[in-house]
């Protein structure tokens, strides 16, 4: 038999979208295991999703500096030997060290269509811009913020009245299976980035692939 997929998940707040990893692997749909989740957050509600030696959580402030912090983290995370890093709500920007050393490998979920409203108060930003849709996007980190290849995204409409709550909520609802299906991706192997283009089934992808009604990720 081959070892399932080792995935170490980075999170700074409740840990949604790791419990819909989680989720997704107790009812056999994603055939990986979480082999710790890592935090720059010591309180975050994530980290009791998963049994006590698969936590891990530092503040940054017991580190002399940005690099040192970076530096333990990403040693923490190599321990645990994973084939992919998936970074779900953690806040904290990560350093050109750690995405280098885990680089083709590491991946966010950022709320916006990127490359739109990369950063924070995404869903402010989107009703401010006057959008028309709005909605999630899975990407591979580089160093420079939320500018990596995008693999995949989700859309919803921005209705009349909405605000940054009301968007939010609704930007959530696909979140979590955009997340799912993109894993799924990647723990197969059928996804890759080359040259600063995703790659599915060996062939070059223009456009990021789009959640469709089903929860499946079309071309």
């Amino acid at each position: 038999m081959t070892s399932r997929t080792r995935i170490a998940v980075l999170a700074s707040g409740r840990g949604s979208n790791l419990q819909c990893l989680l989720d997704g692997i107790a009812t056999g749909q994603l055939d990986a295991d979480v082999v710790g989740v890592f935090s720059d957050k010591p309180t975050a509600a994530a980290l009791d999703k998963v049994a006590p030696e698969r936590r891990w959580a530092r503040t940054p402030r017991e580190f002399g500096s940005r690099d040192a912090f970076d530096a333990a983290l990403a040693d923490a995370v190599a321990a645990s030997m994973p084939d992919w890093i998936v970074c779900a709500g953690y806040m904290r920007i990560l350093g050109a060290g750690f995405v280098q050393r885990f680089a083709g490998r590491l991946v966010n979920i950022h709320p916006s269509l990127l490359p739109r409203h990369k950063g924070l108060h995404t869903h402010a930003r989107a009703i401010e811009a006057g959008d028309a849709e709005h909605g999630a996007s899975v990407h591979f980190v580089v160093p420079e913020l939320d500018a990596g290849t995008v693999i995949a995204q989700a859309r919803v409409p921005v209705l009349p009245g909405d605000d940054a709550d009301t968007l939010a909520a609704r930007v959530l609802a696909v979140e979590h299976p955009l997340l799912l299906a993109t894993v799924r991706l990647l723990v197969a192997g059928r996804v890759a980035e080359q040259d600063g283009r995703v790659r599915l089934d060996g062939q070059s992808l223009f456009n990021p692939l789009r959640l469709d009604s089903a929860g499946n990720l079309q071309p």
